[in-house]
């Protein structure tokens, strides 16, 4: 088998986040802050066809995640999973899965894990394709977390394409504009993972097998993608690509 899997980034930061993976069967939608026209307007940039979308998966509540899932939900057939705390939060009716669950979805297996940021029960995902018992192909990232926890760690280590959160400088959150309750609750456990954080999991997690680090989930006003880039590529070897997200312009990574 020579298959690979797309990642779709259409958007991420505080303002909405949405991204697709692509798989040999069809594709997951994994978030949706967006509303349904500026999702397909942004998916048509990098022709990313919306149409091969078999499920959404929901990471946690918070409106930047799932502020356009009630229009798109409307207009999809699929199923939508989440965790019972996240439905709840949200008074939504979706189908709830536990934060580990190992799901099959569009020619990939799907496999949860916890988080930890400031809301119910969230969690991210890997993807992976597979020849029988062997992983041929991954794609995973973590964001929304204040710390990466071992078995997070574990989860995302090897991935092809590996998506982090780098959310915040430090020095520039401490000295920004945001009132002391936010710079503690962002720096904190349960809120966001600075690019020094993540610039430190990194050797953990690359092996080999990891040919992109996307940094994801980018402060627009505690950080920028230069001191993005300067905190990460010193964690990685010149042939790992690394690849900075932005709030505004859609992104594929092969």
């Amino acid at each position: 088998m020579t298959a690979q899997m797309h990642l779709y980034v259409l958007a991420s930061g505080s303002k909405g986040n949405a991204a697709v993976v692509e798989g040999p069967e069809g594709s997951v939608l994994v978030d949706c802050g967006l509303s349904r026209r500026e999702l397909r307007r942004r998916a048509d940039l990098v022709e990313c066809d919306l149409g091969r979308v078999r499920a959404i998966l929901v990471t946690h509540e918070h409106s930047d995640h799932v502020k356009g899932l009630p229009a798109i939900a409307k207009h999809f057939d699929g199923p939508i999973y989440t965790t019972s705390g996240t439905a709840r939060a949200r008074g939504l009716d979706l189908e709830t899965i536990a934060h580990d669950a190992t799901l099959e979805l569009g020619g990939m297996q799907v496999q949860a894990f916890p988080l930890s940021h400031d809301v119910s029960d969230p969690l991210c995902f890997r993807f992976d394709l597979r020849d029988g018992s062997t992983s041929i192909d991954a794609i995973g990232w973590a964001t929304d977390t204040g710390v990466l926890t071992p078995h997070a760690l574990r989860t995302l280590r090897g991935c092809r394409i590996l998506g982090i959160e780098a959310n915040h400088d430090p020095v520039m959150l401490a000295n920004g504009p945001y009132p002391y309750y936010l710079k503690k609750r962002v720096g904190g456990s349960h809120g966001h993972l600075s690019n020094a954080q993540a610039a430190k999991a990194l050797p953990k997690l690359v092996t080999k097998r990891t040919q992109t680090v996307v940094a994801m989930h980018i402060s627009q006003k505690n950080n920028t993608p230069t001191c993005v880039r300067e905190a990460l590529r010193g964690s990685l070897d010149e042939r790992v690509e690394l690849v900075v997200t932005s709030q505004d312009e859609p992104m594929v990574i092969w």
